[in-house]
């Protein structure tokens, strides 16, 4: 004899139904155009700001590979060597600290986001 289940049917990989996420929409006073669209900018924006961050610092690269080939000296190698990594550490530095203004500008953007809790 075949026996009938009455369990429901488990959502594929577990993930929430589509009645749930409609809830979590209606739910909120944001909508997903206005989050995609704030999202869609400030990526483009940051991805920008790094390409030019990325291409600036091969600039230095190039550079500083220059200064090495015509260094005289052990010294002067030291010199260039401890310059580059004193200009990256605050090339670094200075740039996150940018992406991170980035970020909360974005998030300021949004209708109801919150950068910190209460």
């Amino acid at each position: 004899m075949t026996e009938k289940t009455t369990a429901k049917p488990q959502n594929f990989f577990g993930m929430p139904s589509l009645d749930a996420l409609k809830d979590v929409h209606s739910a909120g006073s944001t909508t997903y155009a206005a989050i995609g669209t704030a999202w869609a900018e400030a990526l483009s924006d940051m991805g920008a700001e790094v390409l030019g961050f990325v291409a600036e610092r091969v600039k230095e690269d190039v550079q500083t590979q220059h200064q090495l080939m015509h260094a005289k000296s052990l010294q002067d190698i030291h010199h260039i060597q401890n310059e580059f990594v004193q200009k990256a550490l605050d090339q670094y530095s200075a740039e996150t600290g940018k992406l991170v203004e980035m970020s909360q500008s974005a998030m300021a953007k949004i209708p109801g986001a919150k950068l910190m809790p209460d």
